[in-house]
């Protein structure tokens, strides 16, 4: 399952984060970042899902 997220993470930002922590306050900061920029989108996407 974590595999699958990394992929969703990478291709769709918003969807590999709201997989993992649902369709919360996270999710919705992600989907403005990747909406401003893909970049700080998955930089964002991928700290929340793999940094802690």
């Amino acid at each position: 399952m974590a595999v699958l997220i990394l992929i969703a993470t990478i291709l769709l930002p918003p969807l590999g984060v709201a997989a993992k922590h649902g369709l919360g306050k996270t999710a919705l900061i992600n989907l403005v970042l990747t909406l401003l920029g893909f970049i700080p989108g998955l930089i964002h996407g991928l700290y929340v899902n793999y940094a802690k």
